[in-house]
């Protein structure tokens, strides 16, 4: 099948807008493949972090990102791991240290540029669901059906707060909302990709709705699939 008749839906949106949630679970509705195209900025973090890089130094960062090899596979419970380098980084890359490395990275426009392809390159049949920031406006422009998922700042902290509290993580919230209000402006301002609906993208906020609840909006987009 030629990659463009490869139907694509794309899920953009701030930190925890509860997009990784609804994307994995679209995806496993409709029987696509998933991209968690976050996880590759992390892991490119995480290995800047293990190579001791400094974030400042552009070069090295980019050098990182052709260099990091990033696999995806299911534990023996269904639950989604990702190997960085050989090595189960998947706490790791659910750090709040992981995610800040990978917002500024992210900053840089040839460390895009570097994982650019191979984003693209989880576009396979059946169909793709995408999530991330930027996958309806620079990665999958042509992609045909858009999702913005939002969310108040307060609520995103507040999941954020619980997820890390279950793993057992010392946080505070007002700790974690300072984290995420920063992190959007980072994101919202950067030169290149900022993080913006697509212009034909269909915009939910799940502020105070269930997963299920989104999950059956994302669906009764794509023909034949809602309920």
């Amino acid at each position: 099948m030629p990659e463009s008749t490869i139907p694509v839906l794309t899920i953009d949106g701030p930190s925890g807008s509860g997009k990784g949630t609804i994307s994995r679970a679209v995806a496993a509705r409709l029987g696509w493949h998933y991209l968690d195209s976050g996880a590759l900025y992390r892991a490119v973090g995480v290995a800047a972090g293990w190579a001791d890089l400094d974030l400042d130094d552009a070069g090295a960062l980019v050098r990182c990102a052709f260099d990091t090899v990033v696999g995806f596979r299911d534990d023996a419970a269904g639950e989604p791991r990702v190997l960085v380098n050989g090595h189960d980084a998947t706490d790791e890359l659910r750090t709040e240290t992981a995610g800040a490395a990978a917002s500024a990275i992210a900053a840089i426009p040839e460390v895009r540029s570097a994982l650019k392809e191979r984003q693209r390159a989880f576009r396979q049949a059946p169909g793709l669901v995408a999530d991330g920031r930027d996958m309806g406006t620079v990665i999958f422009p042509d992609a045909g059906w858009k999702v913005f998922l939002t969310a108040s700042a307060e609520e995103r902290a507040e999941r954020r707060y619980k997820q890390l509290k279950d793993k057992g993580v010392s946080v505070t919230l007002d700790g974690l909302l300072r984290e995420i209000l920063a992190r959007d402006a980072r994101d919202a301002s950067r030169a290149v990709a900022p993080l913006r609906p697509a212009e034909d993208a269909v915009r939910i906020d799940t502020t105070g709705q269930g997963i299920e609840a989104v999950v059956e909006r994302v669906l009764a987009l794509v023909p034949g699939h809602g309920a």
